[in-house]
């Protein structure tokens, strides 16, 4: 058998295998995606949604001295 020969003589070099992307990176892609596709008001429009959501779910789950307690914690620092 002949090997096909190259102009420069190099050899053949494999092709670089793409990396994996990192949660972060992904994150990243994903939000700027979703920026583009519906704007900056659509991240408050579900950031209100979710920290209604959110704050409702942690009252029952610790109570309101939960908050006045965080709240203590977070104005002493």
């Amino acid at each position: 058998m002949i090997e096909e020969s190259r102009m420069d003589n190099q050899p053949t070099q494999p092709e670089p295998t793409p990396s994996k992307m990192s949660r972060a990176e992904a994150g990243r892609k994903g939000g700027k995606t979703t920026k583009e596709r519906y704007g900056d008001e659509h991240f408050g429009k579900i950031g209100r949604i979710g920290g209604k959501k959110g704050g409702e779910t942690t009252k029952r789950r610790y109570g309101s001295e939960f908050y006045q307690k965080i709240g203590r914690i977070g104005g002493s620092k």
